[in-house]
């Protein structure tokens, strides 16, 4: 929702129940990258706060600490990560969790059947699948 301020700016009101839905990487990946990067659980929601777009400022509001602590849970993130901003953390969160993800096996082409023969005096049809040569009744 956007108001203008007194100066005739827009700015952004912004509500945290909305950042719940904006997320890009799930609690097993958190888990994961939660010890892969050593984080503390407070490191740990302000990354996942970062990762979901909201501002610095409304994570200390959030999290009842100051925009200053904030800044150096930030920095010691970064410098575990090994990133200069919160692009390149979110980027390089979801490389790692993409990475720690199990492969999601992808799904079979549709099955393609053929009619081979037909024997009309029995009146039975044999079907065949176009991928594996496997008669189907």
């Amino acid at each position: 929702m956007n108001d203008f301020d007194q100066g005739g700016q827009i700015s952004e009101k912004r509500d945290f129940q909305n950042y719940s839905r904006l997320s890009l990487i799930n609690d097993k990946q958190w888990n994961y990258l939660q010890k892969l990067y050593h984080m503390t659980p407070k490191e740990r929601q302000v990354a996942r706060y970062v990762c979901q777009g909201v501002s610095n400022e409304d994570i200390a509001e959030k999290l009842s600490m100051r925009p200053g602590t904030v800044k150096t849970h930030l920095r010691n993130i970064y410098r575990r990560v090994r990133v200069r901003n919160k692009i390149g953390l979110l980027l390089q969160f979801i490389e790692d969790a993409v990475k720690h993800s199990p492969v999601i096996a992808k799904p079979e082409p549709p099955i393609r059947i053929q009619e081979i023969k037909t024997d009309t005096s029995r009146e039975s049809i044999h079907y065949q699948t176009a991928s594996s040569g496997e008669d189907l009744q």
